[in-house]
């Protein structure tokens, strides 16, 4: 479902002439099978986001090759990406990523409005989706009108709302409280179970590392453990 090969990134800071490049990312490799929930862990700085942002597509990778769904995303170009992200992808963020003058309808609509749906599909697929993650009745609240754990549930909502086969997600419970976190690991392990989706993490919270299938612990930009299939 997703295969990165030797996957290498770095940055480059300062101007012409006066240039320091930080390596972040160092010959990257691993594979995650369909239907595997694979956690990433790891200190600060040691790479996390930046593999997530070049899975993602929001970053161009300096090399290696990165597959998804049967598709070599690292050659797309910016405007194919993000016509794969609609289709192949859901995103899960910390801070929601909510559009705040959109209601919960809204935010959840949006990414069919982007694929071409009909108006009468739209509606019928969101408000579906609305109440099977428990948020129905809070369909025309906006975000800020919403709890921390309504918010990540309209997050999940808009993120599975085009019946994507893999989610990534960057630290979805960094957010919440103890016992929203329970609950949505809950989740996230059900539409695993239930739908087969693939979930790749980024987390620091050892209690989010654990649903992974296996965990992929990264340190000054290498792999040093791939993890055992549980």
């Amino acid at each position: 479902m997703i295969t990165v090969d030797n996957l290498s990134h770095e940055f480059v800071i300062g101007k012409k002439g006066r240039q320091t490049i930080i390596p972040v990312l160092k010959n990257i490799s691993f594979k995650v099978d369909q239907g595997e929930i694979i956690t990433i862990v790891g200190r600060s700085g040691s790479g996390k986001s930046t593999l997530l942002n070049a899975i993602s597509g929001f970053i161009r990778p300096k090399e290696g090759e990165i597959w998804m769904d049967g598709v070599k995303v690292s050659e797309l170009n910016e405007a194919k990406f993000a016509d794969f992200r609609i289709h192949h992808l859901g995103f899960i963020f910390q801070s929601f990523q909510l559009i705040p003058s959109m209601t919960a309808f809204q935010n959840v609509e949006l990414p069919l409005i982007l694929k071409g749906v009909s108006e009468r599909e739209r509606k019928q697929q969101t408000e579906e989706l609305l109440k099977r993650v428990g948020i129905l009745d809070y369909q025309d609240h906006y975000p800020g009108e919403l709890s921390g754990g309504q918010q990540q549930r309209v997050s999940i909502a808009r993120a599975l709302i085009v019946n994507p086969p893999i989610i990534l997600a960057d630290e979805p419970t960094g957010s919440l409280d103890s016992e929203t976190e329970e609950e949505l690991l809950q989740f996230i392990q059900e539409l695993n179970r239930d739908l087969g989706i693939t979930f790749l993490i980024i987390t620091h919270d050892e209690k989010v590392a654990k649903i992974g299938h296996r965990i992929i612990e990264l340190k000054d930009g290498r792999i040093v453990d791939k993890g055992v299939l549980v």
